[in-house]
């Protein structure tokens, strides 16, 4: 990692990266002693990367556990690299640390990313850590592997491939709501909401077999809805979704009880960081058994269409959705 400036941490800040940062290092980061790292594929592979950042106010809240917020950051990098079909490898750090952050909270910061680290087998190659004025800003980039030539693009759905979707919807848009005080359900729903927006779950070890089934995939972060355009439309497709055959949770379940006008923020709130893909019809046993190979809740929600995206009710009709997926701008 890049060395003390101006801006950075504080005076201490080589000694900062020698205590933390250096300890999560792989033998590619060169114990974060150097200005570059080295990573080399394994033969027959190719390199996927992929960056996301995460900030404060944004995307997780002031008062979120430090080592919550790491484990988000790095997993919703994963989530990228799992709808590739990629297998994690290594990742680079940035850290603007705004007013307030201080050693402590740096240090439980790290020790989250090195609980999620020997989780998913990864580990850090090198990054930069400066001090801001503003709000805290984290970015990471993921490296991961996927045989040569097979990553899963978003381009490639086919008319009558089946549209499937991992885990449940929904969890971490109701959870946000219960955060600020504009949801709340009886416990044990409220707990595990507020868990799925604050830590992700990305199907990785799914996504490691992904290439072998799908035609099309990508990441679930912006909302099911909005991410299912994103990949008709860099496939020149439609698809029509069954609204009741969408995976939800027992607590967002009783969200919805308690709340039906809930529906449009868990079909558009974003934050699921799940796998949207489609496969061949005809290889609907191959994911069956790839999910339970994996232990990942994989769910057919419709079919890839020639035309417009429909989400259809129990009686074939559409449903109006006038809200949008999340945007930054």
């Amino acid at each position: 990692m890049a060395g003390p400036d101006e801006s950075a941490v504080g005076p201490g800040e080589f000694e900062l990266i020698e205590r933390l940062f250096a300890k999560l290092a792989g033998p590619g980061g060169l114990s974060l002693k150097d200005d570059a790292a080295i990573l080399k594929p394994r033969s027959g592979c190719d390199l996927v990367l992929t960056k996301d950042a995460i900030a404060e106010g944004r995307h997780y809240l002031p008062d979120d556990p430090p080592g919550d917020i790491a484990r988000k950051l790095l997993r919703v990098n994963l989530s990228d690299l799992a709808a590739k079909g990629a297998r994690p490898r290594a990742y680079l750090l940035s850290c603007a640390w705004g007013p307030g952050i201080d050693v402590g909270w740096i240090e439980a910061f790290c020790a989250g990313l090195a609980e999620d680290q020997a989780a998913y087998h990864i580990e850090l190659l090198g990054g930069d850590t400066i001090r801001v004025d503003g709000p805290t800003v984290l970015s990471l980039t993921a490296i991961g592997e996927v045989a040569a030539g097979q990553m899963v693009r978003r381009a490639g759905a086919r008319i009558g491939d089946d549209v499937y979707v991992t885990g449940t919807i929904g969890d971490a848009a109701l959870g946000l709501l219960v955060t600020t005080g504009a949801l709340a359900l009886a416990s044990p729903a409220n707990e595990a909401l507020v868990q799925r927006y604050r830590v992700p779950e990305p199907p990785v070890s799914f996504g490691a077999i992904l290439a072998d089934l799908a035609h099309a995939s990508v990441d679930v972060s912006d909302g099911l809805l909005a991410d299912l355009t994103h990949m008709c439309e860099a496939s020149g497709v439609g698809a029509e979704i069954e609204q009741d055959a969408i995976p939800l949770s027992p607590f967002v379940q009783e969200g919805l009880r308690q709340s039906p006008d809930l529906w449009e923020r868990v079909l558009c709130g974003g934050d699921d960081y799940q796998t949207l893909f489609t496969a061949s019809a005809d290889r609907a046993a191959e994911v069956i058994a790839a999910a339970r190979k994996t232990a990942i809740q994989v769910t057919k929600i419709g079919r890839v269409a020639a035309e417009k995206i429909n989400l259809l009710d129990d009686s074939g009709n559409p449903v109006i959705v006038s809200r949008e997926g999340f945007r930054h701008f």
